[in-house]
């Protein structure tokens, strides 16, 4: 038994080194790795060959000066002091209708970035992601939680989000099952159409700011957020990233992306094409150091409510957490931290709650949004611990 235990730990520790040593190769080698995914003129965020954040903020800079291979090996290596994540986390899928007509929405959290929204006859999908690995070969983690609904439960996409290329944004095998199922209409950033494309799957690119009619009183628009992109470590930046307001006639829908919060004026941008109705925002893979709050390419709790409230405090849904695991962060810090700060804000958590994945959420008609979160009072609840105990 002992033999098999050490046999066991040997080959963990082989394989955690293999990729390390594979993430360093590919740094090494990049005019093999590299792809050009978009060529066209330089903006104010694109200077001809790489994308990048107007605001100047690297999203990858690394915490405490450390290398990247450093950095790398430690989200890789087994530590005592991590936070567990189950192995396994119970989800009763649910059976979405075939349409939902008129102003009504209803909304099911699948998981990770993956939402299904349906309103006015239409039925918008996010990131979509149902591939059991967030990687490359089968490769990157695992999910502990089955897609909230099954892929062949799914009604008919319309109109499929993509806001980036990393692999839990950006899986190609669930892509290329919904273009074989549905033909949707696929709406992404400028370079991510290059990627799409190469699976067989035609897609949309466009740039921030511009949009995309889809029907009388119905659009697509692709806006601002602060992230970077890359697929193979070497071509980073070479596709553009982005938020995206689906415009409605019962209100308008935002869904975040993937997104740290930069300059913070990214939510306003989004909120001046219309009043936002409901927003799909990240609040997970924020904590890469014990005690981190976000990070410059993610959200965590903290900054998600900034967002929430600069969008005009829309109800809102928490996504990005609870799927893969990415990050330092415990299992449910997420959500129990976003639901103190938001009392600590003087908010209604109810507003901007953790729902079950695969739950359905009937959204709520527009209304007046309620008075701004007071960011100093969560600020205090920080410097008092008041969340020292959620890891």
């Amino acid at each position: 038994m002992r033999f098999f235990k050490r046999a066991a730990r040997g080959a963990v520790a082989i394989l955690l080194w293999t990729m390390v040593a594979a993430c360093l190769a590919v740094t090494a080698v990049p005019r093999f790795l590299d792809r050009i995914y978009y060529r066209g003129p330089e903006s104010g965020h694109f200077d001809g060959a790489r994308f990048f954040n107007p605001d100047g903020e690297d999203t990858l800079a690394l915490p405490s000066g450390r290398s990247r291979g450093s950095f790398i090996l430690r989200q890789l290596r087994p530590d005592p002091e991590r936070p567990e994540w189950p192995g396994h986390v119970s989800v009763r899928p649910s059976k979405p209708p075939a349409r939902v007509a008129g102003d009504a929405m209803r909304v099911t959290w699948i998981g990770h970035a993956t939402v299904l929204v349906q309103t006015q006859g239409l039925n918008i999908l996010t990131d979509p992601i149902w591939s059991d690995h967030a990687g490359p070969l089968g490769l990157g983690p695992r999910r502990v939680a089955q897609p909230g609904v099954r892929f062949e439960d799914l009604p008919r996409i319309d109109l499929v989000l993509v806001s980036h290329n990393h692999y839990d944004h950006m899986d190609l095998a669930t892509l290329k099952r919904l273009w074989a199922r549905d033909k949707p209409v696929i709406v992404t950033s400028l370079g991510n159409d290059s990627v799409i494309g190469g699976a067989g799957v035609p897609a949309r690119a466009l740039d921030w700011t511009q949009r995309l009619a889809l029907r009388p009183g119905i659009a697509v628009a692709v806006t601002r957020n602060h992230h970077w992109s890359s697929r193979w470590f070497a071509d980073r930046n070479r596709a553009l990233w982005s938020s995206f307001v689906v415009q409605l006639p019962g209100g308008n829908l935002f869904f975040a992306g993937d997104t740290g919060l930069g300059d913070g004026r990214w939510p306003a941008e989004a909120a001046a094409l219309g009043p936002i109705r409901l927003a799909l925002l990240p609040i997970g893979a924020f904590r890469f150091e014990p005690g981190q709050m976000a990070s410059g390419a993610h959200i965590g709790p903290h900054d998600a409510i900034r967002a929430w409230s600069g969008l005009g405090r829309p109800f809102a849904l928490p996504i990005h957490w609870g799927t893969f695991r990415l990050s330092w962060e415990g299992y449910a810090t997420p959500p129990r931290m976003l639901q103190g700060m938001l009392r600590c804000a003087g908010s209604d958590p109810a507003r901007f709650a953790a729902v079950a994945i695969g739950q359905p959420v009937d959204v709520p008609a527009l209304d007046a949004p309620p008075p701004p979160p007071d960011m100093a009072d969560v600020e205090a609840c920080e410097k008092a611990g008041r969340f020292d105990a959620l890891r």
